[in-house]
């Protein structure tokens, strides 16, 4: 089976072509530094040429709402055409947990766009919608920072690591067209600045946290369970606390030096803003 991950230069793609290729399947990579642009179109058509199946995990990070809602209207308009053509079987796509729910914010908004195209496309498709992952959380908690303490929202959260949300890909892959939406979540609820504390905590950082309702998550007031999933959604396995002991752990074995706490969480701000551009 031939399968094409888009995105698959970005934090949640590398690991995908990589199980993907190790479960023996065909892999074709699609980013713009393979010579694959989404955006114009370029490359498209000759790198699915023969492709059975399609993950999407391609994004523009966290840019302007105008910028968003252009990249996923031209980059989803493409690949889905490109698929027709090329007579893809199923298409996968992977989204937000809140899409559909926080309709104020740049960022759910383009999600939903994509959504709409994909579900309205003829190609059979699945759509995966993960919460925040782990790896992101140090990017999230970074933006209410101001150097001396963190202003974040007392938001119920329910993150995940990539790891997790990977296998689910690679599990969908192998599965019939769900035709719907599927969520997938970590198994630990717990309030953002509770996630917050233990950063802080494993990275000896003594910053205060500042909880407030006013307080807003990417620029936009939050329903308090916006980012949890409903019962029956998927659960994960991998804990937060486990997570962020192992992530210590490789650091120091692999004996690179702590940075200081703002530039490590400016580092992880710029990756998710990259993530999966190619």
């Amino acid at each position: 089976m031939t399968i094409a991950v888009v995105g698959g230069t970005g934090m949640v793609g590398r690991r995908l072509v990589a199980g993907l290729r190790l479960d023996g399947h065909d892999v074709v990579v699609v980013a713009r530094s393979c010579g694959i642009d989404t955006v114009t179109g370029m490359g498209l058509a000759e790198a699915l040429d023969g492709v059975d199946i399609v993950i999407d995990v391609s994004s523009p990070g966290y840019a302007a709402a105008d910028d968003m809602h252009a990249f996923f209207d031209a980059s989803c308009c493409n690949l889905l055409e490109a698929e027709r053509s090329a007579g893809v079987a199923h298409h996968i796509a992977l989204s937000a947990v809140g899409t559909g729910r926080l309709g104020t914010t740049g960022y759910f908004r383009a999600k939903l766009l994509q959504e709409r195209l994909v579900a309205a496309s003829a190609i059979p498709f699945t759509i995966l919608r993960s919460t925040p992952f782990y790896e992101y959380l140090y990017g999230i908690v970074d933006l209410g920072g101001d150097g001396k303490c963190l202003h974040l929202a007392p938001l119920l959260m329910q993150p995940i690591a990539v790891n997790d949300v990977v296998a689910e890909l690679q599990r969908i892959a192998l599965a019939r067209p769900a035709n719907t939406v599927i969520e997938i979540a970590g198994p630990d609820v717990r309030r953002l600045d509770r996630f917050a504390e233990d950063i802080l905590g494993a990275n000896e950082d003594p910053r205060d946290i500042v909880v407030s309702p006013e307080t807003p998550y990417f620029g936009a007031r939050m329903q308090d369970e916006a980012l949890v999933v409903s019962w029956g959604s998927r659960k994960s396995s991998i804990r937060f606390d486990d997570w962020l002991r192992e992530s210590i752990v490789v650091s120091s074995i692999t004996e690179i030096p702590q940075r200081p706490v703002d530039m490590a969480f400016s580092s992880a701000r710029r990756s998710a803003r990259l993530d999966g551009a190619g």
